[in-house]
């Protein structure tokens, strides 16, 4: 009985903190500044009980059917078309929702690659390159990196703020990362 009084004392305290918002709880990066912010109370000390994430093996989709390309809007600026394979998107036990990307250019040049995105920390990966044939090459740099608002090509910063991983809620689950494809995140600030 003298433990549990005494696991009552630091309980309640902490519990009325956590409740008052004197001490912030452990939470997903809203976007890529909420990125800081979270990495900033993770030096302080003030994220607790975060259990180590493990990433799920990727496994290739099929090459991507034209059918099956939704276009994103990524903004007036560049003259590049941005899609995504419906099929290929899904939503990991790991929490990264990956997506295979084609990006052709205004002379028709088209690029594949399969990538993945953490709404959590703000980062994106490169796992494989679409070859002409349909097969995939492994991509050689494929760590997680930030993903950065760039205006020319901002495809990525678009994906994450406006699609997948947007402020006022990121998706769950599969269903819903390929239903914002064709409709758009509701909970995107920038959208209507």
């Amino acid at each position: 009985m003298a433990m549990l009084r005494g696991t009552k004392r630091v309980f309640f305290p902490c519990l009325s903190a956590v409740l008052l918002g004197i001490v912030p709880l452990p939470s997903n990066a809203a976007g890529p500044a909420d990125y800081e912010l979270l990495m900033q109370q993770k030096s302080d000390g003030r994220v607790f009980d975060e259990k180590p994430w493990v990433e799920m093996e990727a496994l290739l989709p099929r090459p991507p059917e034209p059918s099956g390309l939704v276009t994103i809007d990524v903004g007036p600026v560049s003259n590049n078309k941005f899609e995504i394979d419906e099929m290929s998107v899904t939503f990991g036990t790991d929490e990264v929702v990956r997506y295979t990307l084609v990006v052709t250019s205004s002379s028709g040049v088209r690029n594949v690659s399969y990538e993945g995105m953490r709404c959590s920390t703000g980062e994106r990966r490169l796992y494989a390159f679409g070859r002409s044939d349909g097969s995939w090459a492994k991509a050689r740099n494929d760590a997680w990196i930030r993903i950065q608002e760039n205006k020319l090509n901002r495809h990525h910063a678009a994906l994450y703020k406006d699609y997948f991983c947007s402020a006022g809620g990121s998706v769950m689950d599969t269903v819903e990362a390929r239903r914002v494809l064709r409709s758009g995140n509701p909970a995107a600030v920038n959208r209507p």
